[in-house]
């Protein structure tokens, strides 16, 4: 009889002893930052930054954003209209949260490395102080709301255009505009490469 009475009580225990390790499992795990933060949603951070010290974000080259850049001589002012193609991208609103969402952020411009500006939208008149004589190299470069670089295979999204300007008038190269594609996504060097590698 007794031992018939002690039976539920020790089961009681083992239900208790289960329940109680199921617990500790689950608040280890959250010590063990298993359920704390998850990494990002969108690509993968890497070590890798920009000169400003902004780290990459990388994203699968499929479905990738895109930038092209086109440049034309200002005849007014000596300066300089930029245009940009966006491929599967968009710009973000100002005030908006400083957060990466796929395809979305905004474009830098870059004369010989030197930041610029900051743009949300694709026309841009570049003033003539920032392209004295000679050949200068103008980068557009896709960054997420967060600040971070989007990138694919370790580059930047980016494209580049020579821009030349002989004497003070500021005025283009020969054929008046110089333009980089958007796709692919990349660059390799001052152009964005074409899928057998080539400048264009």
């Amino acid at each position: 009889m007794s031992w018939t009475r002690g039976l539920p009580a020790v089961l009681a225990v083992c239900v208790l002893l289960l329940t109680g390790s199921a617990g500790c499992g689950s608040d280890g795990a959250q010590e063990n930052g298993q359920t704390g933060a998850s990494p990002s949603p969108v690509g993968k951070l890497l070590d890798e930054t920009d000169k400003q010290g902004h780290h990459y974000r990388e994203v699968d080259e499929k479905g990738a954003p895109g930038i092209g850049i086109e440049v034309q001589p200002a005849a007014d002012d000596g300066g300089w209209n930029v245009r940009l193609t966006l491929r599967d991208f968009r710009f973000s609103a100002a005030g908006g949260k400083a957060t990466a969402v796929t395809g979305r952020g905004v474009a830098r411009l870059f004369v010989d490395g030197r930041p610029v500006a900051r743009l949300r939208t694709s026309a841009y008149r570049l003033a003539a102080r920032y392209v004295p004589h000679g050949t200068h190299h103008l980068t557009a470069r896709l960054y997420a709301d967060d600040g971070t670089v989007w990138s694919v295979d370790g580059e930047p999204v980016e494209s580049t255009a020579d821009i030349t300007a002989s004497g003070p008038e500021h005025t283009g190269t020969a054929n008046g505009a110089l333009s980089v594609p958007a796709t692919p996504p990349r660059t390799g060097g001052r152009g964005s490469p074409d899928r057998g590698g080539k400048a264009s």
